[in-house]
């Protein structure tokens, strides 16, 4: 036993040395102009900058405010809320392990940090890697059995997706090895405990009478006594918005499921084929991301204008600067929890009833 446990020790030292993410970058074309500073560098090798650029924002708020509201507007209403639960789950428990455990990012140098606006986070587990496995899994899973297409190319997808966002946070040199696989294997053992307990939920979202009382209540409990960080961390703002938003949109759910607006097919139908896509089509999905995206932002901005004024009245907090007051958590997390919910809603209810009053469901 103890032999076992001095090699996955070592395992695990390999695995977090800093001096194999330096390597790495260095195969991928990434070299540093002044090794001193560690911060100065010259990208060799284009192609594997500007894919993995598009790895580390399948992580980031611009992907996550296109990529959920496209496929419930256009793909899957019913897939897509529960992979926003799961992504909810995976996302909470990830920032909650960061600041348990409280491991710093790989050091620069050796490291080159290509990317600096989550330095301020702790490291480990990777939520982006949590992130980039959740999604793409729990699409699959929910996808098939419901919508035609072979498996085999739905989990090469899957793995690439994965693979893609993972290797991105080790390239950026924002996470060891040990993170990037922490943060995989993390996610898997949550999908495992909760993926079971999916159709139960969804169903309590949708037809329990209190349930959004329920869901805002909750949410904002685990925001509230989740974080007793001493120093700000952009990791509080971001659980904040993770839980805003799913609150949200479990609320519009309910909202949508009580008028009678969402549209399930019936069983005989299932699986769904994959329509052809026409230009008629793509032409309306992108309509509808046009104009369900510019309403997002509009209702993002005015509760943002709204909402820190207001909570910086509330709790006696200068607002002149508007940056600093953000960091107070008195402002930040009911700012957040506020706007995104907001959004949230307007994902599953206000944006869909829309479509239909102009035409466009």
């Amino acid at each position: 036993m103890g032999a076992a446990y001095t090699r996955l020790q070592r395992l695990a030292d390999s695995l977090q040395d800093p001096e194999k993410v330096a390597r790495f970058q260095q195969l991928c074309g990434v070299q540093s102009t002044s090794p001193e500073e560690g911060q100065h560098f010259i990208i060799r090798n284009r192609l594997l900058y500007y894919l993995f650029t598009l790895g580390t924002e399948l992580g980031n708020e611009l992907f996550y405010i296109s990529f959920f509201p496209f496929w419930i507007w256009n793909v899957d209403a019913h897939v897509g809320r529960r992979v926003i639960v799961v992504w909810v789950w995976v996302m909470y428990l990830g920032q909650c392990a960061k600041d348990l455990i409280r491991w710093p990012r790989p050091p620069s140098p050796p490291v080159l940090k290509l990317e600096v606006f989550y330095n301020s986070e702790y490291g480990m587990p990777s939520t982006h890697a949590m992130s980039g496995t959740a999604i793409p899994l729990t699409l699959l899973l929910l996808t098939w059995g419901r919508w035609q297409f072979p498996f085999f190319i739905g989990l090469l997808l899957a793995v690439f997706w994965c693979s893609l966002v993972c290797l991105s946070r080790v390239y950026m040199g924002m996470h060891s090895i040990l993170d990037v696989v922490a943060g995989v294997l993390y996610t898997i053992l949550i999908l495992i405990v909760f993926h079971p307990a999916l159709d139960i939920i969804d169903n309590f979202n949708l037809t329990y009478e209190y349930a959004p009382l329920i869901i805002i209540s909750l949410h904002l409990a685990l925001g509230i006594f989740s974080f007793t960080l001493d120093t700000w961390s952009t990791s509080r703002g971001d659980t904040a918005e993770i839980l805003g938003s799913g609150a949200g949109i479990a609320c519009g759910s309910h909202v949508s499921y009580m008028l009678g607006l969402l549209k399930e097919p019936s069983p005989d139908t299932l699986p769904l084929a994959i329509p052809p896509f026409t230009v008629t089509l793509l032409g309306k999905a992108m309509l509808r991301v046009l104009v369900g995206l510019v309403v997002l932002l509009l209702i993002r901005a005015v509760m943002k204008m709204i909402t820190i004024p207001l909570a910086c009245k509330v709790f006696g907090i200068p607002c002149d600067d508007v940056r600093k007051a953000r960091q107070r958590m008195e402002v930040e997390l009911p700012y957040r929890y506020i706007t995104y919910g907001t959004v949230g809603f307007a994902v599953m209810f206000i944006v869909p009833y829309l479509f239909t009053w102009i035409g466009l469901h």
